[in-house]
């Protein structure tokens, strides 16, 4: 995987298509989506401009022109997509590929961190059940590569992948690898895999933790791969499924009905010049390794560093070589789950703000394509708006404030005989913010109907009325969850810009909730920002408090909202009213109800109790095994001494018995443990007993 590079490029270098019959650029849909939201952002702008300029225009009147017409060109030009997407699905405009042969080789590659070893393993071992199930499983191998720095994590994985194999007998064809160091994390965990074993395949099906795909989708992706000699990346369209909390349930039912409008529209004006998620799509794996190699970029974090968002770029840099990039909205059979809570959401979110700010380092990069560039601003303009939404409102607020309380300036340079006012026309405003509600609702109301439309997927959902109240719960919830968000990510901005680097943390998967002191700790700024807002606004204009009323309510019930996020019995509550049902939930797809049994069977095994020291040294056969895989090691250079392994070869010479290993052992020294063939073998001749963590060491 050659290194690539973002300052220069040379379009010779690019390659020629191979059906350039089949390349067609979908300009009528990209002139109606891109010129639509212009005219619409030009009408509103306009009629921002006469709302505002009833008499003379003051400066601030000015800025909250600017910043409306930006905020709106935003929701415009998600309205014109979303339009695209309503009639591509209403006259089934958009179909995927059959497949009925395969003739490549295809792996299925799950990176891993952290995770839960049941969940993780019982997925893909119901994925490989499901392909097999299409009789055409001899076409996929099945790769496990982990980057998991927790010890006893690490030694489960071993467990339950040496179990799997056991149960699927020796043509069970998945494999298994931990990287010492996880470098450049999720990116370098494919980039390692891409570099030692990607030439064996054709292509790659790139999964998450949380992915589940059927058999039938995965292979209909590896078939129209090999049918188009021009794709280097095809995606799918993953849903939300085996949710259970209030959130995550609300995200579930959006995703569910208003995701297929928008990623439809999405996929028609992109065509062949479309943007990759990260996972749940299959790579030509050549393609990858010629042409994804990341460079990492000048400077510290946050937007220095290793590329963090790598999955646009990467998309970007396979486009820019020649290869198509698409995805198939129609596809079905693609799963994925979602954060919890709202606290969840926000931790991920604030990694994913940092990845697409990132961005305006690489936007500018020779070469890429313009809609490359197009999804580039997209990704940043999903999180600056939250701060240009905030900035509108503190310029309203200022300019009440200004009508309110300072003196009129009778006396200008030129002579008048009234003060400047700052002054708007209400009729018009109201007008405008009629018209901006139905352009923000309209794709939500365009996945309603057409779920109403469809009498299967209406009748799964818990009916018409069900389904209706569902989707005013959705809309009502979500405005009350916004301006939380908003100032949530309009922090994270700030952050980014003053240089403050996120970790990547584990995700969390499983349903439940947060305790109520960390909810209080991470919302009591949004609820004092609340109270000082709304009582700063009443103080100033009951008309301004109206206005704000919204976002007033949402920041006042930042802890009740966030706490019912995560709350597992109120989901579960709704769940049996039939209200935010999909159909996945209603009638479960056949992999998720094999995988939930498979992680129950998994779970019983008590990989993810064990701890891992322990377990390696009862038993000698995993411990051998544990070796084997083991990378081989570089020699040190005399005198270079590591700390981590120099105290845990003293701890283990210290130690008595296996125990004391166990209780005196920290994690980083476990890891170094874990990694040394020869410190295993000290670990191995403890002895069984009881620890002597008080006894005093004999002296010599």
């Amino acid at each position: 995987m050659p290194v690539q590079s973002f300052r220069s490029w040379n379009a010779s270098e690019g390659r020629k298509r191979a059906a350039p019959q089949a390349w067609r650029t979908p300009w009528l849909a990209r002139i109606f989506v891109f010129g639509g939201a212009w005219a619409l952002t030009a009408y509103g702008a306009w009629e921002m401009y006469h709302v505002v300029s009833v008499s003379r225009t003051t400066f601030l009147q000015y800025v909250l022109l600017v910043l409306f017409t930006v905020n709106f060109s935003w929701i415009a030009l998600a309205f014109t997509s979303a339009i695209l997407g309503f009639c591509a699905l209403l006259f089934r405009l958009v179909k995927s590929p059959r497949a009925e042969t395969l003739t490549q080789k295809t792996v299925v590659v799950m990176p891993i961190y952290n995770e839960s070893t049941a969940r993780t393993f019982a997925a893909v071992a119901a994925i490989r059940e499901s392909i097999e199930a299409t009789g055409l499983g001899a076409h996929f191998d099945y790769f496990i590569v982990s980057d998991t720095t927790n010890p006893d994590i690490w030694v489960a994985e071993e467990r339950a992948f040496l179990a799997l194999r056991q149960r699927l007998g020796p043509d069970a064809r998945i494999y298994y690898r931990h990287r010492p160091k996880n470098h450049h994390r999720k990116a370098g965990n494919i980039a390692d895999f891409v570099t030692r074993w990607g030439g064996h395949y054709e292509h790659m099906v790139v999964l998450d933790a949380d992915s589940l795909m059927t058999g039938t989708c995965i292979v209909r992706l590896a078939a129209a791969m090999e049918a188009d000699p021009d794709a280097g990346i095809i995606q799918s369209l993953p849903l939300i499924i085996n949710r259970n909390t209030f959130f995550a349930r609300l995200q579930q039912f959006a995703a569910r009905v208003y995701g297929p409008v928008i990623a439809t529209g999405l996929a028609i004006w992109s065509g062949r010049d479309g943007n990759y998620w990260g996972h749940n799509a299959i790579i030509r794996t050549k393609a990858f390794a010629d042409h994804c190699g990341l460079p990492d970029l000048k400077g510290k974090p946050p937007f220095g560093g290793h590329v963090l968002s790598h999955d646009f770029v990467e998309a970007a840099l396979i486009r820019r070589a020649g290869w198509s990039v698409y995805m198939l909205p129609d596809l079905t059979g693609s799963y994925e789950e979602s954060p919890p809570s709202l606290i969840d959401i926000a931790t991920r979110d604030r990694r994913w703000c940092q990845g697409n700010l990132q961005h305006s380092r690489i936007i500018g990069a020779k070469g890429l394509k313009l809609s490359t560039r197009q999804h580039f601003a997209t990704g940043m303009m999903a999180y600056l708006a939250s701060p240009f939404w905030l900035m509108q409102l503190v310029v309203g607020i200022l300019i009440v404030l200004q009508v309110n309380y300072a003196r009129p300036e009778y006396f200008t340079e030129e002579f008048r005989l009234f003060p400047v006012w700052p002054r708007f026309d209400p009729e018009r405003a109201l007008n405008l913010f009629g018209l901006t509600m139905a352009i923000l609702l309209a794709p939500k109301l365009f996945g309603l109907l057409l779920t109403l439309f469809d009498g299967k997927l209406r009748r799964a959902c818990g009916g018409g009325i069900r389904l209706v109240l569902s989707a005013l719960l959705e809309i009502l919830f979500s405005a009350f969850f916004a301006p939380i968000m908003m100032v949530i990510q309009s922090g994270s901005v700030f952050q980014i810009l003053v240089g403050r680097d996120t970790g990547w943390n584990p995700q969390r998967r499983d349903d439940g909730s947060i305790p109520l002191k960390d909810i209080v700790r991470r919302h009591r700024a949004h609820t004092l920002l609340g109270l000082v807002a709304g009582l700063s606004a009443f103080m100033i204009a009951t008309s301004l408090f109206a206005w704000m009323s919204p976002t007033i309510v949402g920041l006042l019930l930042a802890i009740p909202l966030s706490w019912a996020s995560g709350n597992l019995a109120l989901g579960l509550w709704l769940k049996r009213r039939g209200l935010l049902m999909t159909p996945e939930e209603g009638d479960p797809p056949a992999i998720a109800s094999r995988a939930n049994a498979l992680q129950a069977e998994f779970a019983q095994a008590g990989f993810d109790d064990a701890d891992g020291l322990a377990t390696l040294h009862a038993d000698p056969m995993l411990r051998a095994t544990h070796e084997a895989m083991l990378p081989q090691v570089q020699p040190r250079r005399r005198g270079e001494i590591e700390p981590d392994r120099a105290v845990a070869q003293a701890k283990l010479i210290d130690a008595e018995t296996i125990a004391d290993a166990v209780i005196w052992l920290k994690p980083k020294e476990r890891m170094v443990v874990l990694h040394d063939r020869a410190l295993l073998g000290l670990l191995a001749n403890l002895p069984d007993g009881p620890a002597h963590a008080g006894a005093e060491a004999p002296t010599h």
